[in-house]
């Protein structure tokens, strides 16, 4: 019963002093708050771009050039260019056993026009791209392996660029020129949304044979390479580089999965929303030292009453649990309102900023409630004390 009666006492004493009861509990409300709004926009990131990353396609591999991380070409690198070639492609859609698709991308801005102009994201690849990406048609046909080898002029068109030059009409057997080069159009792509940074609807296809003439390259940006299970990703990892540098003579070209990629994100997101977290939970620390204030002031206010108590027959312990649980109930009472702030703020967000992503994770409201609970503990445990020493005659005689 001493708990419940301490309980009780600290109840009616939150209750007696509303208002500094309330100043006393901000920092609590606005540290919960805080650590569950900032890691939900953590994990609401980290969730979203963890499915860019798995919306890439499946089973992928990707091959850039460079000798660094997948990614980095030989440029930032300050090294010699490195070349990936179409060629390179085949031989690995050619030779590696544990291969189905491979698609090689040469990518480069140009002007794509209509009746009206607009700056967009051209790729030139080949049929295989449509499967590995997971690139969905919207109307007509994606680039075919005919296409490639006749070098045909022909183009599918991302559904913003469609939208834009097109509206709402069908652009499916119109001419679009693309560096003033007139293109047929043969299909358009369902709406995609972004990868990281780049928006898959801003840009069109064409063959990448007409690409390598286009833009007088034979570099390829990239190659996805898809195997054929997951549980062959690994064999197609060492089969592409083994092909890859008894072409080159050299390692100057970088080979990632798709799931080191994830992992890697998902680690770097992971330690961020622990760091925002840690940051916002700085606030819980400072609503700490507030409750021992005002604590120490309630155990001066009251001074007379403890040495009544202690004269009546209270123990050290009955006044340091009843003054205990007064910290506790403020830091829990304030942790509760700081969940609902919390709440509230990530949906806030979300609707004021659509495209801000927030992800409520239970083990933040867990960790920020039960952190608060601690600090209400520490930081009553002086207080407490404080009060429970108070000799009762001295207590007795305080003004």
């Amino acid at each position: 019963m001493i708990i419940y009666d301490a309980l009780i006492i600290a109840i009616r004493g939150l209750f007696a002093n509303k208002l500094r009861s309330l100043l006393t509990m901000l920092g609590v409300i606005i540290g919960v708050g805080s650590v569950i709004t900032l890691v939900s926009i953590g994990e609401g990131v980290r969730s979203h771009i963890s499915g860019q990353i798995q919306g890439l396609g499946s089973n992928m591999v990707l091959v850039t050039p460079g000798k660094g991380t997948a990614g980095v070409t030989a440029t930032s690198l300050g090294g010699a260019v490195s070349k990936l070639t179409f060629e390179d492609a085949l031989a690995v859609e050619r030779e590696a056993a544990s291969v189905s698709n491979v698609a090689p991308v040469i990518e480069s801005s140009a002007n794509a026009e209509y009746e009206e102009r607009r700056l967009t994201l051209v790729s030139g690849t080949t049929e295989s791209y449509n499967e590995v990406r997971n690139a969905d048609l919207a109307s007509g046909r994606f680039i075919s392996r005919g296409d490639v080898a006749a070098y045909k002029d022909v183009v599918v068109l991302g559904d913003l660029v469609k939208r834009e030059l097109f509206g709402g009409a069908s652009p499916i057997g119109k001419t679009v020129k693309v560096n003033n080069k007139p293109f047929k159009v043969i299909g358009t792509m369902k709406k995609k949304g972004y990868t990281l940074t780049i928006n898959n609807d801003d840009r069109v296809f064409i063959p990448i044979t007409v690409a390598e003439e286009l833009f007088d390259t034979e570099q390829v940006s990239m190659i996805f390479v898809q195997a054929r299970s997951p549980e062959t990703v690994s064999n197609a990892v060492d089969e592409t580089k083994r092909i890859i540098t008894r072409r080159h003579k050299r390692r100057d070209f970088a080979v990632s999965e798709q799931k080191a990629i994830l992992n890697t994100f998902q680690g770097i997101m992971g330690t961020l929303s622990g760091m925002l977290g840690g940051i916002a939970g700085v606030s819980l620390i400072v609503g700490g030292i507030g409750i021992m204030n005002i604590m120490l002031v309630t155990v001066t206010e009251r001074t007379r009453e403890i040495g009544i108590r202690k004269a009546l027959g209270a123990k050290r312990r009955d006044i340091m649990i009843q003054f205990l649980m007064e910290s506790v109930f403020i830091s829990a009472f304030g942790g509760v309102i700081g969940i609902g702030v919390g709440l509230w703020g990530s949906r806030i967000l979300t609707d004021i900023v659509p495209k801000l992503p927030t992800v409520i994770s239970p083990w933040s409201i867990i960790t920020a409630f039960s952190f608060a609970l601690l600090v209400g503990l520490f930081f009553g445990i002086y207080p407490a004390t404080k009060a429970s020493r108070l000799d009762p005659i001295v207590a007795l005689r305080y003004e």
